[in-house]
């Protein structure tokens, strides 16, 4: 049974623009800066009006920017995995067999390493992240207060909009490639990282929903960390793989001398 480069370039675009969305949601999807009413309603609430003033919370803003969400820029970790993987069979239509087997060891090495250092620093900044959002959520009434200036209003509404454009885009993409060659599904590690991808984005829309919306960016922040890890473990996947594969070309060459 023939590939059907088409359908098969589509998927590729599909999922390119999928790591695409996620790399740029930190632009698309700024979170909001809470206005003056609002630090206003949360000063009373935590009845901080005498000690800390809406002028000292927006101080506060100017100094620390909001930040965007960290759930829907993780996913690019495990999305840019099944964008290399699918692009290393592309390669296969435009290289010779021995070249592409002798090439694919080294490259993917080389990803493999890189998406373990970046997955690797990502992790630990956002530990960093999530561990000073919950001290000062927790650190009553001040840190409380300059937790809810900088985190406590999340864009749910535009998160959604954009996970369900990458659902659709992957979901197009899946369709593309069992059209373009039905054997795909055979492929359990493939199958196994496309449906990581899909779970991945699942969990980070249901803990955006799951929350209170002053607790989502904390939510968001897990999301990202596991998603992160699962990103990581495809990425020792992919680093055994390379090794495997260097080590069979290197026993090919000394057989062959």
């Amino acid at each position: 049974m023939t590939l059907h480069r088409t359908w098969f370039v589509v998927a590729l675009v599909l999922l390119g623009l999928c790591v695409l969305v996620e790399g740029g949601a930190s632009v698309v999807l700024p979170r909001p800066v809470a206005s003056r009413a609002d630090i206003e309603a949360s000063l009373r609430a935590e009845n901080a009006e005498e000690d800390l003033s809406v002028e000292d919370v927006l101080a506060m803003q100017r100094e620390h920017p909001p930040t965007p969400g960290v759930g829907i820029p993780s996913l690019a970790l495990v999305d840019g995995l099944l964008l290399f993987s699918l692009g290393l069979m592309g390669a296969s239509l435009l290289l010779s067999e021995r070249l592409h087997g002798q090439v694919q060891g080294a490259v993917s090495l080389v990803v493999a390493v890189v998406a373990l250092l970046a997955g690797i620093v990502l992790a630990l900044v956002l530990f960093a992240l999530l561990m000073t959002m919950v001290s000062l959520l927790l650190s009553a009434p001040f840190g409380t207060i300059a937790y809810l200036a900088l985190w406590g209003f999340f864009n749910r509404s535009g998160a959604a909009a954009t996970l369900g454009l990458l659902l659709l885009l992957k979901l197009a993409a899946a369709l593309c490639l069992v059209i373009a060659q039905p054997r795909f599904l055979q492929n359990k590690g493939l199958v196994l990282l496309f449906l990581t991808s899909l779970l991945a984005q699942a969990l980070v829309g249901f803990l955006h929903g799951w929350v209170p919306s002053v607790l989502v960016s904390i939510a968001d922040a897990v999301g990202g960390l596991i998603v992160l890890v699962l990103g990581l473990l495809w990425a020792v996947v992919l680093l055994l793989g390379a090794l495997v594969s260097l080590f069979r070309v290197l026993k090919l060459k000394r057989t062959a001398s």
